[in-house]
């Protein structure tokens, strides 16, 4: 069966502020839909992540492709992988602060705290459950995500003050991509 690449919604489209539904049973559809999402994000050079949501798929899924790093500092893509029903728990007392951006956002890119590591339990593609505890980067990615799955952007995370100052960014950008 022939894969799609999914048009991706951007800020300001209502599908950005649901909150998905939990897959009850992996079928040959959803594992179209995951090759779909997996197609969608590995088209984009600069994607490492996407969750349904934001390709206008309202179930508990996302795809990431970690940034990994040569001993030479250049980065390149792990494994592109498939996160289904995800349970973030136990999240650190330590916190860090970095800055992210997302694709449903061009552009913008803001200081985001969040835990240092979380627990997380999940389904791949194939329905395996998987329990995982996630540090650093690959714990950021999966609240990042996980946050889409519950109508939560990175923008809503963020320092109010810091958010007054971005409302005129966010109004072109709802303009330019929802007229």
């Amino acid at each position: 069966m022939k894969h799609l690449k999914l048009p991706i919604r951007y800020y300001g489209h209502p599908d950005l502020r649901v909150k998905a539904k939990p897959i009850e049973l992996i079928t040959e559809e959803i594992v179209q839909i995951c090759n779909n999402m997996l197609d969608t994000m590995v088209a984009l050079d600069n994607c490492i992540g996407f969750a349904g949501p934001q390709l206008g798929i309202g179930l508990r899924i996302f795809v990431i492709r970690e940034e990994k790093f040569y001993p030479s500092g250049e980065y390149y893509f792990g494994h592109p992988e498939v996160i289904i029903n995800p349970v973030l728990s136990a999240p650190s007392k330590e916190m860090e602060s970095m800055v992210e951006g997302c694709m449903s956002l061009p552009g913008v890119h803001v200081e985001v705290i969040r835990p240092k590591s979380i627990h997380a339990r999940y389904q791949n593609q194939k329905g395996d459950f998987i329990e995982e505890d996630l540090h650093d980067f690959r714990a950021r990615m999966f609240m990042h995500e996980n946050d889409h799955l519950n109508g939560v952007l990175h923008i809503d995370r963020m320092d109010p003050r810091d958010r007054k100052e971005l409302e005129p960014v966010l109004r072109e950008l709802k303009q330019k991509y929802n007229p």
